[in-house]
């Protein structure tokens, strides 16, 4: 695909769709100038909204910055790999669409590439799905975040499993062992 069909697909996705909130910027084209501190004033208040700490929703940010979030790009990711994740927190599909049905969201998932700050709201709104389906006793070596973080990236099921004293499988390690330096660093960003 040339740059200029390229540029002509981007431009009329993006008529069809929401642009970004004001509050929310564009991540911006180039990944390395991307940082999810841009966020902050959006977690803080979509975290409230959902009954988590803010903290945990920068931290999951953080996790989920590895890849590109401009709009453009995301669409050609998702060109070419359909089942790709969307928007700044990296939600695939078949979890938006939970979200959407418990919360009641009138968004599409395809929202999330376009709105960062719908995107913030749908993973604090999952995390607080999370942490009402966790159980209040779990096992003393994860904190309650650490094993909301986990079940972000893993599921629900694997979630409660390590929860139950279930060890993590080598990926879910790398997540959480991500989670903690950045959950440092959220800290620092939210003050």
């Amino acid at each position: 695909m040339t740059e200029k069909a390229m540029t002509r697909v981007a431009e009329e996705n993006m008529a069809s769709g929401p642009g970004p909130v004001e509050n929310a910027p564009t991540p911006p084209l180039r990944p390395a100038a991307y940082d999810p501190a841009d966020y902050a004033d959006v977690v803080a208040e979509c975290a409230a909204e959902a009954g988590v700490t803010p903290r945990l929703v920068m931290a999951v940010l953080y996790n989920e910055a590895y890849k590109p979030h401009h709009p453009l790009l995301e669409r050609l990711w998702q060109w070419w790999k359909p089942a790709a994740s969307f928007g700044v927190a990296n939600m695939h599909r078949a979890t938006f669409e939970e979200v959407r049905r418990r919360h009641g969201l009138p968004q599409r998932w395809q929202d999330l590439r376009d709105d960062p700050a719908f995107a913030v709201r749908a993973a604090a709104l999952h995390l607080g799905d999370l942490d009402r389906a966790l159980p209040e006793r779990h096992s003393p070596a994860y904190t309650r975040d650490e094993l909301l973080a986990l079940g972000y990236n893993t599921g629900e099921r694997n979630m409660r499993a390590f929860a139950g004293g279930v060890a993590p499988g080598r990926m879910a390690r790398s997540y959480l062992r991500r989670f903690r330096e950045n959950r440092e660093r959220s800290g620092e960003v939210l003050g």
